[in-house]
């Protein structure tokens, strides 16, 4: 017997290789690499290269600094910064921030009057220590406000009496400010005593402006070359009550139509802007 071989057929699933340059009919072409590339963008470019470098940036603030202190050096004579210092190049100034606040009695605060070459200069305003001695010719020994060093003059600041009032005893110096009331002015009792009230208070802050005034010139004022390094202590007291100097009872304004109207508020009094500095 002779056995039938029954021939199948043969499925091959495998798919032939479809040429690089053999394309499907709904198939499409990938892009080349070539057809990604973005042309340059010139404008782009030219903007960049426009921007100023840091080196360029460094070098006109160079230009500008050595144009600036080369025309304050020749405007000034002597300055390279327009006249100005910062307090970190004032040597005096960084030691006494090194020592730290004095406490100067009267007595001790008279010895830096200028007349020691060994000490500093210094005055006093309102109890409180100021260094002036980057200005010799102006609280030096000879200079014009000499009579301030070694001292607390304020109440001197105010009135202009320099001869009188060489003290910080400040008690009665708002009178000057106070308008002289018209003996033939008819008014009662009660209006005369609410308007001296007013008047006082009004005064007493007119002493006060002054005050400060000069506290601005001698705490950092002409461009930091005073400063404050501590206070006056161990003061006993005034003592008996001053009157006022002539020359601050003669600038009392006058009431004039119920209104005080006079030299006392401009020009009787010491002013900070009024010295040289």
């Amino acid at each position: 017997m002779s056995s039938t071989l029954r021939s199948r057929p043969v499925t091959n699933n495998s798919q032939p290789e479809l040429s690089s340059d053999h394309t499907t009919p709904n198939s499409t072409p990938s892009p080349s690499p070539q057809q990604h590339e973005v042309p340059p963008d010139s404008d782009t470019d030219e903007h960049v290269s426009r921007l100023p470098s840091a080196v360029d940036i460094l070098r006109l603030l160079l230009a500008g600094i050595l144009l600036s202190t080369t025309l304050s050096y020749f405007i000034t004579s002597e300055s390279l910064t327009w006249g100005y210092r910062p307090p970190w190049t004032r040597p005096a100034r960084i030691r006494a921030w090194l020592r730290g606040p004095l406490n100067l009695t009267p007595s001790q605060l008279a010895l830096y009057n200028g007349t020691s070459p060994t000490l500093p200069i210094y005055l006093a305003l309102n109890n409180s220590i100021y260094d002036v001695s980057a200005s010799p010719h102006l609280y030096g020994p000879g200079g014009p406000y000499a009579f301030f060093s070694g001292r607390d003059a304020t109440r001197a600041f105010v009135t202009g009496c320099f001869d009188t009032d060489l003290t910080g005893d400040l008690r009665g110096v708002e009178e000057m400010f106070i308008p002289v009331d018209d003996p033939e002015e008819i008014v009662s009792t009660k209006v005369r005593k609410t308007r001296r009230e007013r008047d006082v208070r009004v005064a007493r802050k007119k002493v006060e402006e002054a005050v400060e005034g000069w506290r601005r010139l001698f705490d950092g004022g002409k461009g930091g070359k005073y400063f404050w390094v501590g206070r006056v202590v161990g003061r006993e007291g005034w003592g008996e009550r001053r009157e006022l100097c002539e020359k601050a009872r003669e600038g009392r304004p006058r009431r004039e139509g119920g209104e005080g109207k006079g030299v006392g508020d401009k020009g009787r009094v010491r002013r900070a802007e009024d010295v040289g500095g």
